[in-house]
């Protein structure tokens, strides 16, 4: 195959979830029943707020080029109602949100990254605008995107359990993590500990597999991640049922803590579940002002 054709099929292979997932997440979002009337509200004025570098998927026309011209970088001004209806949205991508122990329910991505899609869905709608954390999309209203979240959700990150990047929330905005949160607590607790610190209030959604809620092994079992970098093998893998539940136990707890103190909020979606609880759940949560 040339090198044109090759680079055309691994693309096409690259993007073909894209549109699968938005239709999955719009399916989703079209369940839930809002009013008449929506979250649509006054914002508090067009105060500026911030100069900020401008990204890739900032249009030429939201670029403030009186300040620009003093720089050798384009900038945008954020102003300060945009700021207070801003939610941004961090999708764990990492190997271990790949887990499906069933055939017939959702991977925790799949599950993750449809929730994710729409509630952000939903908040465009009650006229929020919403990006994904990390300075990789910030927030912006209008059809184009959700669909730009949606291509880059599509992505799979090789690391075996992924980080909150609390890198692009805004001072007093909202922010929502979906993950597992099964890796290592302390970038975690830093990243919520940093959004408090700038008022960023929000929600933390853990999916976890009913596999991993249950723990249904005996006898001989090897435990390996998805990304194979972690492998535990036991003939008796029914005597670490009780250490596992009290480990999953504390990890619950500890995030539920760390919400608490934040000011954020903290539920855990089990992918055999519909999702539409934990969809309602998370709209809400964005509705509660800290």
């Amino acid at each position: 195959m040339s090198q044109p054709l090759a680079l055309r099929s691994e693309a096409e292979a690259l993007a073909a979830p894209m549109p699968a997932l938005l239709a999955q997440a719009e399916h989703l979002a079209s369940t839930v029943i809002l009013g008449e009337h929506g979250r649509r509200r006054a914002g508090v004025g067009d105060t500026f707020w911030q100069y900020r570098p401008a990204q890739a998927s900032d249009t030429a026309r939201s670029i403030d080029w009186r300040r620009s011209a003093r720089s050798d970088a384009a900038f945008v001004q954020d102003k300060e109602w945009q700021i207070a209806q801003s939610v941004l949205f961090w999708v764990d991508q990492s190997a271990s949100m790949r887990f499906q122990s069933d055939a017939n329910i959702q991977s925790k991505s799949t599950a993750a990254r449809v929730i994710a899609l729409a509630a952000a869905i939903l908040l465009l709608q009650g006229g929020e605008r919403v990006g994904l954390t990390g300075l990789r999309l910030p927030p912006k209203r209008g059809e184009a995107q959700i669909r730009q979240m949606a291509e880059q959700l599509a992505e799979d990150a090789e690391v075996d359990y992924g980080s909150p990047e609390a890198q692009g929330m805004l001072p007093h905005s909202r922010a929502v993590f979906v993950s597992d949160f099964l890796g290592d607590m302390a970038p975690i607790e830093g990243a919520l500990m940093r959004a408090a610190d700038r008022g960023v209030s929000g929600a933390l959604l853990q999916i976890l597999d009913p596999q991993e809620e249950a723990f249904p092994f005996d006898g001989r079992t090897v435990f390996e991640s998805m990304g194979g970098t972690l492998r535990h093998e036991t003939l008796k893998a029914g005597d670490l049922k009780t250490r596992y539940e009290d480990r999953l136990r504390e990890r619950k707890d500890r995030l539920d803590h760390l919400a608490k103190v934040t000011g954020w909020q903290f539920r855990t979606h089990h992918t055999d579940r519909p999702a539409t609880s934990a969809l309602l759940w998370l709209y809400q949560a964005m509705e509660r002002r800290n």
